[in-house]
């Protein structure tokens, strides 16, 4: 694990950049159940690392939670996102949100996830329903209509 990117928010408090992969399959959505804050089902996603652009984080990020590789990123959406808290203590995160095709088998990556899976919008807001759903990954799928 590199040193995350650093910036400053747009209230000038520290602010670490992020990236985020939409990954279909027919209708249902990869995610993960995230074994290390924040908990909860989320997408799969990551830290920018220092002197990496944002689309090879998403590459390495996918990578690493699903031993899949990434096809055709497609930018959805970027956006300053407060209280976003991550393990190293910073609430403000910059993100960078992919929609992407993939190649490969899914493979849970045992250090990242308890779980990984496509799942329908029904089971997603179910998850969010039980307080099962990692909340910066909420704000992604009521800003995208699937919850």
């Amino acid at each position: 694990m590199g040193n995350p990117k650093l910036g400053i928010s747009n209230d000038n408090r520290p602010m670490h950049y992020s990236v985020g992969a939409i990954i279909k399959n027919e209708d249902k959505y990869l995610l993960i159940d995230r074994k290390s804050p924040p908990y909860g089902f989320a997408g799969l996603a990551g830290h920018v690392d220092e002197n990496e652009e944002p689309v090879q984080a998403l590459y390495r990020e996918v990578y690493e939670e699903s031993s899949l590789s990434v096809l055709n990123p497609r930018l959805l959406l970027e956006e300053e996102v407060h209280d976003n808290t991550c393990k190293r203590g910073i609430d403000i995160h910059y993100w960078y949100l992919y929609e992407c095709d993939v190649e490969g088998d899914v493979n849970r990556n045992p250090k990242e996830a308890k779980s990984i899976g496509y799942y329908t919008k029904e089971e997603i807001i179910g998850f969010f329903r039980k307080d099962r759903l990692e909340p910066v990954w909420e704000h992604w799928f009521r800003n995208l209509g699937i919850i």
